[in-house]
C-alpha cells in the first residue's frame, strides 16, 4: 500500500487515489487528543468530519470527494483512531454508511463554518476498546472542560451537545466478587457507613440498610477479595474512595478492617 498523508488539525488523511489509479486505498485517522473537531461513534457508525480546518467545508475537496464517492469509486477506506497521543488502533474497513451530511462548528478561527460528516460503517466485528483507553481519553476531555472558563465552557458545551449519545464497545476485565464476605461486611457495619459513620441513606427493596461493598485496596491494584480487605460503605463515601483515595481516608479503613 503505496500511501501519502496530509495532516489536519482535526484527523489525519492518508491516502487515496492518484491519477494514474496506482493505489486504490484510502486511510483516515480519527484523532479524538486534538481539540478542534470531535468525531462520535453511534454503535458501529462513526461519524466522521471531513477535510479542511477553517471556513466552510467543500464536499470536492481533496479526499472529501473521494470518501464521499468511495462506493462507486473502487477505492478501500480503512479507519484507525487514536485515544490516547502516538497510540493508533486500528478499527477494521469501513463503508459509507450513509449519505453525507453537513453541521455548523468552530473552525480553527474560531469562526462558525459548515462542515461535511461522513458517517461510515466497521464492515467486519468492531473490536472493542480497552476500557483503561477509554477512562484515560475521558480523563483528559475532564481536564480540558475544567481549564475553561464558565462562558467558554457553556458554548463549548452548546456547540458539541448531540442528541444521540455516543456509544463504545469496552473490553473490560470483571472481577467476581465473594458474595458471603459483601454480604458479612454489610451486616458487620450495623447499618452505618464505616467511614462517614452516617447510617445508610434509604432502605433497599427488602429493607435492609443500603450500604456498598469497597476493598480497601482494590482488586485492580492487587488487594484481596476478604473480610479484612473490605468495608460497607454509603454511596457517597463509596464514590469517593474511587475518586480521590485518599490515604487518610483508607487508614481509617484499615482500622475499621482490622477489628474483626
Amino acid at each position: 500500500m503505496n500511501l501519502s498523508t496530509q495532516n489536519s488539525n482535526a484527523v489525519t488523511w492518508a491516502a487515496c487515489v492518484d491519477p494514474n489509479r496506482q493505489t486504490n486505498t484510502l486511510v483516515i485517522i480519527s484523532d479524538h487528543t486534538k481539540g478542534l473537531y470531535e468525531d462520535k461513534w453511534h454503535g458501529n457508525v462513526l461519524h466522521y468530519t471531513g477535510m479542511g480546518k477553517s471556513g466552510d467545508q467543500d464536499i470536492n475537496f481533496m479526499q472529501n470527494r473521494t470518501l464521499a464517492k468511495s462506493k462507486t469509486n473502487g477505492v478501500d477506506v480503512h479507519l484507525f483512531e487514536v485515544l490516547t497521543a502516538s497510540q493508533y488502533i486500528y478499527k477494521g474497513k469501513v463503508e459509507l454508511f450513509d449519505e453525507p451530511y453537513t453541521e455548523t462548528q468552530k473552525g480553527e478561527d474560531g469562526i462558525p463554518r459548515s462542515v461535511w460528516m461522513f458517517p461510515v460503517r466497521v464492515l467486519l466485528e468492531d473490536a472493542p476498546v480497552d476500557e483503561e483507553v477509554i477512562k484515560e481519553y475521558e480523563k483528559e476531555k475532564r481536564q480540558q472542560a475544567q481549564r475553561l472558563s464558565m462562558d467558554d465552557l457553556k458554548q463549548r458545551a452548546k456547540d458539541s451537545q448531540s442528541k444521540i449519545a455516543s456509544t463504545r464497545k469496552m473490553k473490560s476485565t470483571t472481577y467476581v466478587r465473594d458474595a458471603f464476605v459483601s454480604e458479612y461486611v454489610k451486616r458487620r457495619a450495623d447499618g452505618k457507613c464505616q467511614l462517614c459513620k452516617e447510617p445508610a441513606p434509604f432502605m433497599d427493596n427488602v429493607g435492609n440498610p443500603y450500604l456498598e461493598s469497597h476493598h480497601i485496596v482494590w482488586l485492580s491494584k492487587g488487594g484481596e477479595d476478604t473480610i479484612k480487605n473490605s468495608v460497607a460503605l454509603c454511596p457517597n463515601c463509596h464514590r469517593k474512595m474511587h475518586i480521590l483515595d485518599d490515604n487518610e481516608d483508607v487508614e481509617k479503613l484499615i482500622s475499621v478492617s482490622v477489628q474483626d
